[in-house]
């Protein structure tokens, strides 16, 4: 089973389980669904359906191997094949996520980033390079760069997009407060941070 015939919401959660997994101690050779779901304040029933949809059925009074539901996990997530994925705009968001390695634990690899702002230009970081706007077809065509991270101004986004689209780029992760039109065939997720933030100050005050 590859993982376009997993449902969006259960590649969703593969990060964390993965992330859980990885963080138990090696004593731990085998866990059930139910502790999995324990362990993340999941329901019971969903995290069984999204392993069986990555790994089948864990082993009745067993559950799974530790170490294969892992393997499992990480080929699903694209673990095996490093994805390159660009950034454009390094302002402070931009430049935490490029500078943020873990994103590589879960088959993502940002190479470089983009501005249009020459001072930031010169301020890039000497392993993740922050270059001028105007090159970005040319890198990722050369580098084979299938993602795109958006993260400038709302009134910048669509054009940026719209270049990504351009430069070959199939899946973009917005955190622009905006609404994006891409063709089809290019995948979007949206990234909106204060909705997330609302959302917690509304759980704060029930």
């Amino acid at each position: 089973m590859n993982g376009y015939s997993i449902p969006k919401a259960t590649l969703g959660r593969l990060p964390q389980y993965l992330e859980y997994l990885r963080n138990l101690s090696e004593s731990h050779r085998t866990i059930s669904a139910t502790a999995i779901a324990k362990g993340l304040s999941l329901g019971d029933v969903q995290v069984r359906k999204d392993l069986a949809a990555v790994s089948g059925a864990g082993k009745p009074k067993v559950g799974y191997e530790r170490d294969k539901l892992i393997g499992d996990l990480e080929r699903h997530l694209g673990y095996e094949r490093l994805t390159n994925a660009v950034l454009v705009g390094a302002g402070k968001l931009g430049r935490a996520l490029l500078d943020y390695d873990g994103f590589e634990d879960f088959g993502v690899k940002i190479v470089a980033g983009f501005d249009c702002n020459e001072q930031v230009v010169q301020m890039g970081n000497p392993s993740k390079s922050i270059l001028p706007i105007k090159n970005l077809k040319a890198y990722c065509e050369e580098n084979d760069v299938k993602l795109g991270i958006i993260t400038v101004g709302q009134g910048s986004a669509q054009d940026v997009c719209d270049k990504l689209v351009e430069s070959g780029i199939e899946a973009i992760w917005n955190f622009a407060p905006c609404t994006l039109k891409v063709p089809l065939g290019v995948l979007l997720k949206q990234e909106n941070l204060a909705l997330s933030l609302a959302y917690l100050n509304n759980q704060l005050c029930k």
